[in-house]
């Protein structure tokens, strides 16, 4: 018996409730999952580009990027033509059952895998999903979760709380916002809408966040619509200005001022720049094939 549900070739499925403590999932080829289960979810791109969809906003996933949800996110996940992604869906008993028998926790948040780290998850998840269901199983998948999530866990000590699960809580809270700033980096996020995001005040939530991440969150916000700025010159063809209106700068002046401190050079030269480098390295592959 399989713990695995599977959406692929289009097909959409909601995921309402969890018939076990833990439950493997997957899609590919455009089909989706809308979580509906208030339950932590993990996600990992093994193959192609997919799409996640959530209270934080909206983000793109690539080849070995994995994204984990509070039960609160409810994202909607849905893989790209050639696509496939991997899941595991927790209630509150797996989780704390995993902390109670290694000390190790999962956490909200997005990061990047290597090849090597990629392939012994997928052969975990593929272990995981053809048992017959529970906690168990799944565990060795689990723990190696955990062990991706090391740097997240090393921070869980700077944040600021008596107890260690106050300071988890805190922590969950201030990676819910970060993840926040990630998602809607075609905007200026106001840290109202990240204290009410939080629970906490707008004097606390700032404190915390800089405590926590070394740095504010209004220059986090900065810096990730620079960085999509970047992105947008390099991948399309839109002009300055449309950039600009993208990445939430009210005016071409100021986009211009900002990308040029930042990345070095105006962003008419960091296009001209990075399109010469892609030139040069497409005519290197053809001349070594």
């Amino acid at each position: 018996m399989s713990s695995c549900m599977w959406a692929a070739r289009g097909q959409m499925l909601a995921l309402e409730s969890l018939e076990q403590a833990a439950q493997c999932i997957g899609t590919s080829r455009l089909g989706g999952f809308q979580m509906s289960a208030p339950a932590f979810n993990l996600w990992i791109q093994v193959r192609g580009d997919g799409w996640i969809e959530s209270r934080e906003g909206r983000f793109r996933l690539r080849r070995g990027d994995w994204m984990a949800f509070e039960k609160e996110s409810t994202p909607l996940v849905q893989s790209g033509p050639q696509g496939l992604c991997i899941g595991i869906v927790l209630d509150s008993s797996a989780l704390e059952s995993m902390q109670s028998l290694s000390d190790a926790n999962l956490y909200a948040g997005r990061g990047r895998l290597p090849a090597r780290e990629l392939r012994t998850l997928f052969r975990l998840w593929r272990e995981a999903a053809h048992s017959d269901g529970g906690v168990l199983p799944v565990r060795p998948l689990l723990l190696q979760l955990a062990h991706v999530q090391r740097d997240l866990a090393a921070r869980v000590r700077r944040c600021p709380g008596r107890s260690r699960n106050r300071k988890r809580q805190v922590f969950g809270r201030m990676q819910r916002a970060h993840m926040y700033l990630e998602g809607n980096a075609d905007r200026v996020v106001r840290i109202s809408e990240l204290a009410d995001l939080t629970s906490f005040s707008s004097w606390y939530f700032s404190k915390a966040f800089h405590a926590l991440y070394d740095e504010s969150p209004q220059a986090l916000s900065v810096r990730l619509r620079l960085e999509r700025a970047a992105l947008l010159l390099r991948t399309t063809s839109m002009m300055v200005g449309e950039v600009a209106a993208a990445t939430g700068f009210d005016n071409c002046c100021s986009f211009a001022r900002a990308f040029k401190s930042h990345h070095g050079v105006p962003a008419s030269r960091y296009r001209a720049t990075s399109r010469a480098s892609h030139g040069l390295a497409v005519n290197e592959v053809h001349a070594l094939a």
